[in-house]
C-alpha cells in the first residue's frame, strides 16, 4: 500500500477527530490537509501509521484550537459548531459515542473544556484509544492525561443534556414539526414544543437572527408560524437532514443556495431546543450561500396584507 493510500484509508478518522476537538469544518479540513503535508515529508518509518497520524492532527487541532478561543471570545452574538451533516468516519462498536459526541449540545459542552482536556476526551472517550497513544498525541505523561480524562468526563457528565436514544422516534417527530412549520399550525407547533423550550441562532453578526434567542413554547410557535409560511412564499425550501446526528434541516432561498441549517433537541417526545446556524461564513461547507438580509426583507414585505 501506497503512503496516499494510507492516508486516504484514514482521512475519515483524522477529520472526525479534528471537527471533534475544533467545532469546525473548514478548520479540521484544514487540519487534516497539514497533517498529510507533514506524513508526505515524514522520512521517518512510523511502527503504527494510524497512531502517528493521529498524533499529528491533535496536535495541529490543539495549537489552532488555543488560537480559535481568543476569536471566539470576541465573537458577536451565541457561538455555535459549524454545521456537519455527514460524519466521515464509522465505527460499529463506537456508534453510540461517535453520534453522541458530534452532537451541538456535546460540541458545546467541550468548548468548556481546556485544548488538553478536551483531546484527551475525544481520543480516549470517543474514539477509544489506548493511554499511551492519547499520552503520545497530547505530549503529556500517561497520568497526567488520567487525570485530564478524569476532569473532561466529570464536566461533560455534570453539563450533557439526555436526549431521546430512538432515532426513529426522533425523526417522526421532527417530521411532524416540519410539517406543522410549512403549514403555520401553531396549534401544532405548540404540542410538539417542551414547556421550556429554546430557539436559539448563531449570526456572528453576519444575518438576521432572533436577537438573543425565543423561550417558551407559545412564543416560540407564533413566531414560526408567522413567519415560515412567507418564506416560502417567497421561494424558501425546508430540506429535511440529519445535522451533527440529529434531526434537522437546510433552508435554501429561492436560488437554493444556503440560509441556514437547524437542529432539533429532543427529549420526552418533545422539542426542547431549536439551534439555528445562520452566519453564512459557516455554511459555505453545506452549499452556495444566499443572501439572508436579502430573504429576511422578501419574506418580511411577503407578510405584508395586500390590498
Amino acid at each position: 500500500m501506497t503512503r496516499t493510500e494510507e492516508f486516504e484509508g484514514l482521512r475519515g478518522l483524522l477529520f472526525s477527530i479534528a471537527y471533534r476537538i475544533l467545532g469546525s469544518v473548514s478548520e479540521a479540513e484544514d487540519a487534516v490537509q497539514e497533517t498529510w503535508l507533514r506524513y508526505e515529508s515524514s522520512a521517518t518509518p512510523h511502527t503504527s501509521t494510524r497512531a502517528f497520524l493521529s498524533a499529528v492532527v491533535t496536535r495541529i487541532s490543539i495549537d489552532v484550537l488555543r488560537s480559535a478561543r481568543f476569536r471566539r471570545e470576541e465573537y458577536v452574538g451565541q457561538w455555535f459548531p459549524e454545521p456537519l451533516l455527514t460524519d466521515p468516519y464509522e465505527d460499529p462498536a463506537r456508534s453510540a459515542e461517535l453520534a453522541d459526541s458530534v452532537s451541538m449540545a456535546a460540541l458545546l459542552l467541550l468548548e468548556r473544556l481546556s485544548p488538553l482536556e478536551r483531546a484527551v476526551f475525544v481520543l480516549r472517550e470517543v474514539f477509544a484509544f489506548g493511554f499511551p497513544e492519547v499520552a503520545s498525541a497530547v505530549g503529556r505523561s500517561e497520568a497526567a492525561c488520567r487525570q485530564l480524562a478524569v476532569r473532561a468526563r466529570r464536566h461533560m457528565e455534570a453539563g450533557r443534556p439526555r436526549f431521546e436514544a430512538d432515532r426513529r422516534e426522533r425523526e417522526e417527530l421532527a417530521g411532524r414539526f416540519f410539517e406543522a412549520l410549512r403549514e403555520g399550525d401553531v396549534d401544532g407547533l405548540r404540542e410538539l414544543l417542551s414547556a421550556d423550550v429554546q430557539m436559539v441562532g448563531d449570526a456572528g453578526g453576519k444575518a438576521p437572527q432572533w436577537g438573543s434567542g425565543i423561550f417558551g413554547s407559545d412564543k416560540v410557535a407564533r413566531v414560526l408560524a408567522s413567519s415560515f409560511p412567507p418564506f416560502l412564499r417567497i421561494g424558501g425550501t425546508l430540506e429535511p437532514h440529519e445535522v451533527n446526528g440529529q434531526p434537522g434541516a437546510i433552508f435554501r432561498d429561492r436560488g437554493d443556495k444556503v440560509l441556514a441549517t437547524w437542529t432539533l433537541d429532543v427529549l420526552d417526545g418533545r422539542i426542547q431546543t431549536v439551534r439555528a446556524v445562520i452566519n453564512p461564513d459557516k455554511l459555505g461547507h453545506v452549499g452556495p450561500v444566499a443572501n439572508a438580509w436579502e430573504a429576511h426583507r422578501e419574506a418580511k414585505e411577503a407578510r405584508r396584507p395586500t390590498r
